[in-house]
Formats: structure tokens, C-alpha cells, sequence
């Protein structure tokens, strides 16, 4: 199983929550509308929760995708519907310049 991390802050100008709805009711369901989506088995998305005031959170998110191979991740985000429908629909609500991006397998230590 290949996991693939992602964090990022939301785009300038941009309030927490309005960040959160265009993710949840915009952004997503462009994604799901893919047919290379199918390729995904799991798709969480975080946000911080409380923090200390002069603590700023180092990303406003994690999205975290779960494959079964690197093959079927390489399908969704090497494919044209990708490239041309949810890849640009990114820089609506995030700060590119923020994004850290980390493929992993998984070690389950408690389950």
C-alpha cells in the first residue's frame, strides 16, 4: 500500500473557513469526478486544531491518498483529466509555494 502525504497553507486572502468549504464543496468533488479517482482507496483530509496564539500551524491541511501500488497513483496524477481539470483548480486555494508532498508505505504499529 502507498500512501501519499500532502501539506499546504491556504491561499493569501483567504479565511479558514472559506478555504475549508471550497476544499470540501468545490475541490473535491472535481476530484471524485475523474474516472482515474477510482484508483484511490482511501482520502483523508486534516486541520489543526487548537494551537497556542503565537504558535502558527505549519499547514492549514494534510490530505493523505492511499494507493494500492505506485503504479495506480501514478495513473490519477499522471492522467489528462488531472492535469487539465483538478491540477488547476490548486492555485483557487492554496499557496503553491507551501505544498510538501511525501509518498510512504505504511509501518501499522497498532491497529
Amino acid at each position: 500500500m502507498i500512501k501519499v502525504v500532502i501539506g499546504f497553507k491556504r491561499r493569501q486572502g483567504m479565511s479558514i473557513q472559506e478555504f475549508r468549504d471550497y476544499r470540501r464543496d468545490v475541490h473535491a468533488p472535481l476530484l471524485l469526478a475523474i474516472p482515474e479517482a477510482k484508483h484511490i482507496r482511501r482520502f483523508v483530509i486534516s486541520y489543526p486544531v487548537d494551537h497556542l496564539p503565537s504558535e502558527e500551524p505549519r499547514f492549514d491541511a494534510v490530505v493523505e491518498a492511499w494507493f494500492d501500488s505506485r503504479e495506480d497513483m501514478n495513473k490519477l496524477f499522471q492522467s489528462d483529466n488531472f492535469a487539465t481539470r483538478v491540477d488547476p483548480d490548486h492555485v483557487n486555494f492554496i499557496d503553491l509555494t507551501s505544498v510538501v508532498r511525501l509518498v510512504t508505505e505504511e509501518l501499522i504499529v497498532i491497529e
